[in-house]
């Protein structure tokens, strides 16, 4: 769906539009913090994300200071979280070099800034600093000392009030980039004006995770299909023997709650492909997902669901889905996620799908150019959807006139 196709949300965003960012520093915050193995990205679709935004601010004459994290160091320096294989990464995409910082802040990066003139710099990790996540305002200060301007395309951190995300937009012409505006009006839209009907696809490992989605989004859904280990609590709190799958006994009563409120409008898996161990390598079978036998687990959901999710994808308006339906990183238990991710990119429907193992498995299907919006956001998308307001967003927005 077009972006003109998407209503505005209720206070207005300041975007790229609103900042003169001709021959003025910006900083410009990102979230690159992709996954890694040994040195090497694995996937880095939150880099080629911010592309456009990077693009467009350079093409307009700014000097950039790229702050991201990487990983959660606490406040101290860990070499294997130290930002140089990003900036290679970033180089190589818009084809020119992208140079690192000796730190965060301080006289020495201000030096290395200085020498650096108009080339694009990234500064060291800033969660590095200690004041980083306190969002010290010595550490905001400083940071803000860098830059003339502001600019916050880090969807994927907007849920936290740190230095770099919150508190230096309050000392700076501050705006949103492509990816951060982008975000806002898609996820504003499923909840605010979603074509209709409006179907919900929740999965994934703990029900406690995601109740606040679950009890945001059950009053606007015409269906919410539920899938995952999570799955598990709720069918046990029904009253179904889920053998040996894994349940959060202590959600059972809040499980009973969301089922209760849910009613017909909640679809659980009336099938399960189950294992007799959590591995790739156990004896599976199909069972009837009310009847899980003692020593067995559920770890995906049967051809039954599949068929009846794809069902109601297939007529919905609007498809919005968070979290896997089974084990995907285990070949066996794959299918049903897969099988949904297929009916979910083959429907007419307006798609918004949570990003982290979702949109590896779309990447890897090769779907993610037929779905509508793959969010960069895990946490943040999570809070979004949950109804609550996100501090990185709500500071690079002013009410309507």
């Amino acid at each position: 769906m077009p972006d003109s196709d998407i209503a505005a949300p209720a206070r207005r965003l300041r975007t790229l539009e609103d900042l003169d960012v001709a021959d003025k520093r910006v900083l410009l915050r990102v979230d690159f913090n992709v996954p890694m193995e040994g040195g090497r990205i694995v996937d880095d679709a939150r880099i080629q994300a911010a592309v456009p935004t990077i693009r467009a601010l350079l093409e307009k004459g700014a000097s950039l200071r790229l702050a991201t994290h990487r990983g959660r160091p606490r406040g101290s320096v860990v070499e294997e979280m130290r930002v140089a294989p990003l900036a290679a990464r970033l180089g190589e995409i818009i084809g020119r070099e992208v140079a690192v910082a000796p730190g965060v802040v301080g006289d020495d990066v201000a030096r290395f800034l200085d020498g650096a003139g108009a080339a694009p710099v990234m500064l060291e990790n800033v969660r590095f600093e200690p004041g980083e996540e306190a969002n010290d305002p010595v550490f905001c200060r400083a940071l803000a000392g860098l830059a003339d301007a502001y600019v916050n395309d880090a969807f994927g951190a907007a849920h936290r009030a740190h230095a770099s995300t919150e508190g230096v937009a309050h000392l700076l012409p501050s705006a949103a980039g492509f990816l951060m505006e982008k975000e806002v009006r898609v996820l504003g839209e499923v909840l605010a004006h979603p074509r209709q009907p409006l179907v919900a696809i929740v999965g994934g490992a703990k029900i406690s995770t995601k109740i606040g989605v679950m009890e945001h989004l059950l009053p606007r859904v015409s269906r919410m299909l539920v899938g995952g280990a999570m799955a598990c609590t709720l069918l046990k709190a029904g009253g179904a023997d889920v053998g040996d799958s894994k349940v959060e006994e202590d959600q059972l009563d809040t499980a009973r709650r969301l089922l209760d409120a849910g009613g017909e409008k909640l679809l659980l898996p009336a099938d399960a492909m189950v294992a007799d161990g959590f591995s790739a390598g156990a004896a599976t079978r199909v069972v009837d997902s009310g009847a899980i036998p003692a020593g067995w687990m559920m770890l995906d959901v049967g051809p039954a669901t599949q068929a009846a999710f794809g069902e109601a994808v297939a007529g919905a308006g609007t498809v919005v889905w968070n979290g896997p339906l089974g084990v995907y990183e285990m070949a066996p238990f794959r299918a049903g996620t897969e099988a949904v991710a297929k009916a979910v990119a083959a429907s007419d429907a307006t798609s918004v799908v949570g990003g982290g193992d979702l949109a590896a498995a779309l990447a890897e299907l090769g779907l993610e150019d037929s779905i509508t919006h793959v969010s960069t956001g895990g946490g943040a998308t999570l809070e979004f959807l949950e109804g609550r307001e996100l501090p990185g967003i709500r500071v690079l927005q002013e009410e309507r006139e």
